[in-house]
């Protein structure tokens, strides 16, 4: 059964008139269920998403300065719906599913910088060979299960991997086969057939899946809560009767604490969640949407809720690390973004007589 499961940093912000109902449900979460973390989670987490934010930053400069082509959209102010999900995962043995919105959580799956970075210049050296681009991340090594550029039609491959996990386990009497999926999608999607068809069959299973929902309020130029008649999404779970919780997606302890719920439930046999994170990207939907239709006002509600000053605030008041310790993280980040930059410049082009390669399987 969907229950609201409510959880925030318990941070104060101004009133949130400026940023509409999407900021008034942040700011009345009211419940502390965030997770508690040591030095070394902490720094891991830190460090995960200062690289999804430096290196977001880094496309952007690439873009503007005409070395990068294509649509590019990034993932600036959502940094801790993808660290606290994936990072609350077992990488190379759970599964995860992207979007168009997609450098970041390749990033979190293990996807190396050089291979994301080289994948949008559109270099041999990238993940996808260079036949993908921005949106269409792939790494099976990563359990990567790709970025889609069409909203909803990664929901059904995620879906796949979750069954494929419980048939391995149920019908093939493998007891290893444990594995969990995240599949990641925004709020524009949760109209979309796909999102409902595949809600019911996971339900109706028990497939071991993570619906997650970054709701950043904004479907391009749609406010969410001008599209949907109910846009309270969590809710939705409860016409399956799945597992819904509604979650701070600004704050990566409250996602991570309950990334941790629904692993543990999944795992269990107990079958699917879906988890709404209330977030905000900080950019517009692409590098080429000149971002006219939001409200100054309601970018200063949500620049004032940035997951990484957040993050920071909770590592240095609990003297787990200094900021001098994070300001060295910042540097080794920023010469990391630069080296993976200057890999994928200095790359080979694809081989223009392997265009048909890797679109059959061929072993």
């Amino acid at each position: 059964m969907s229950q609201k499961t409510s959880v925030s940093s318990g941070q104060t912000t101004a009133k949130p008139l400026a940023a509409g109902r999407h900021g008034e449900r942040i700011s009345t979460l009211i419940s502390s269920k965030r997770a508690k973390v040591d030095r070394q989670i902490g720094l891991e987490l830190f460090r995960d998403m200062t690289l999804g934010r430096r290196f977001e930053d880094k496309c952007a400069e690439m873009y503007y300065r005409g070395k990068m082509f294509g649509f590019v959209h990034l993932y600036n102010g959502q940094e801790a719906v993808s660290t606290g999900v994936i990072g609350a995962m077992k990488r190379q043995h759970d599964w995860f599913c992207s979007t168009y919105r997609d450098h970041v959580h390749a990033l979190s799956a293990g996807v190396p910088a050089r291979e994301v970075m080289s994948e949008l210049f559109g270099k041999e050296t990238g993940c996808s060979k260079g036949r993908g681009g921005s949106m269409h991340l792939f790494s099976q090594e990563h359990h990567l299960l790709g970025g889609f550029a069409f909203i909803g039609e990664g929901i059904p491959i995620a879906l796949g991997a979750a069954f494929t996990s419980r048939y391995k386990r149920d019908a093939l009497g493998d007891a290893s086969s444990n594995s969990v999926t995240a599949a990641f999608f925004g709020d524009g999607t949760c109209n979309n057939g796909q999102f409902f068809e595949c809600l019911n069959m996971a339900q109706l299973w028990q497939l071991p899946i993570l619906f997650v929902v970054e709701n950043n309020k904004w479907a391009i130029g749609m406010a969410h809560e001008r599209a949907t008649s109910e846009p309270e999404i969590w809710q939705k779970a409860a016409a399956f009767g799945m597992a819904g919780e509604e979650v701070d997606g600004m704050d990566v302890l409250a996602v991570r604490a309950a990334t941790q719920r629904a692993i543990k439930r999944a795992r269990a046999g107990e079958g699917p969640t879906l988890l709404e994170c209330l977030t905000y990207r900080f950019r517009g939907h692409s590098l080429a949407d000149p971002d006219e239709l939001r409200a100054e006002e309601e970018k200063q509600f949500w620049a004032k809720r940035d997951p990484l000053k957040a993050l920071e605030k909770d590592l240095t008041s609990e003297s787990l690390v200094s900021a001098e310790e994070l300001r060295a993280i910042e540097k080794e980040i920023d010469a990391e973004v630069n080296d993976c930059v200057e890999f994928a410049l200095a790359a080979a082009e694809p081989n223009p007589n392997e265009l048909t390669r890797y679109i059959w399987a061929e072993d």
